[in-house]
């Protein structure tokens, strides 16, 4: 079988179950699966990138299903948040926010030492916890969040924790963690969330469990569009099925406004 070339530059044998795998994860039909899989395998040749294969599942899925189309693109739509980190903070909060949780984000807070931003605090009142949050963004495919991420991120809680009453760090990744990253976090008593960890519980299985989709989803967005409404603290596919007038500052045309809702609704309903 080929080998793939991983985004890091990686090379790897070709894993028919890790396709089926990450294809089921998106929700793709029972019917679509072995379809996929041989429309896959049918293009394979030696040194296969691994955003070929991508391109060739979602331009395969294009023409059968819209909505799990878009849920497969998922990982690359959170990436598109960029370029700042800003957007995906909000995301994070959004997730929390769904966790149960009251939520601030970009808090400036003075500590024994220095100020730091903090990307989010969560709270739960009636629990006594109370969470500092670093959301760590990346917008390209291959980078990990390495060891410096959990040791500054543990800094700036120490620095902290006794003033704010901070329980617990947290660190939110969109990307994969380092083995380093992860060991110290754990050994430092950090919580971690990146793309696949913990298992069943990381940042690909908590946006679908709450279906927090990000609006760089939809593919009738152009990107200065999906800047705007950024600007504006739309995040969220469903951000537009509950409210349709999130459109109005992109001023397009009732027609046009109309299909991205439409393509939201298909999201939001899949």
């Amino acid at each position: 079988m080929a080998n793939v070339l991983k985004a890091s530059g990686e090379k790897e044998p070709f894993d028919e179950e890790k396709l089926v795998d990450s294809i089921k994860r998106a929700g793709i039909p029972d019917n679509l699966q072995n379809k996929v899989l041989e429309h896959v395998k049918s293009k394979l040749y030696e040194d296969i990138p691994t955003e070929e294969i991508y391109k060739h599942i979602t331009e395969f899925l294009g023409k059968e299903e819209v909505a799990v189309k878009a849920k497969y693109s998922l990982k690359r739509a959170i990436m598109g948040l960029g370029p700042t980190g800003y957007p995906f903070e909000d995301f994070v909060s959004d997730i929390l926010k769904a966790k149960g949780y009251v939520t601030q984000v970009r808090s400036i807070l003075t500590g024994t030492c220095v100020s730091h931003e903090i990307d989010v605090i969560a709270e739960k009142q009636a629990e006594g916890e109370k969470l500092m949050i670093e959301a760590k963004f990346h917008n390209a495919t291959g980078i990990r969040t390495d060891v410096h991420v959990s040791l500054y991120t543990k800094s700036r809680f120490d620095d902290l924790k006794e003033k704010y009453h901070f329980n617990k760090a947290w660190l939110y990744t969109n990307t994969k963690i380092t083995p380093d990253a992860l060991t110290y976090a754990i050994c430092a008593g950090m919580g971690v969330v990146s793309w696949s960890y913990p298992e069943n519980e990381g940042l690909r299985d908590l946006v679908n469990e709450y279906r927090l989709y990000p609006l760089t989803i939809l593919t009738l967005l152009s990107n200065a569009q999906i800047q705007t409404l950024l600007e504006n603290h739309v995040v969220l596919v469903r951000d537009i099925c509950s409210n349709r007038e999130s459109l109005d500052v992109l001023g397009l045309p009732g027609d046009r406004a109309d299909k991205i809702f439409n393509e939201a609704k298909v999201i939001c309903e899949g």
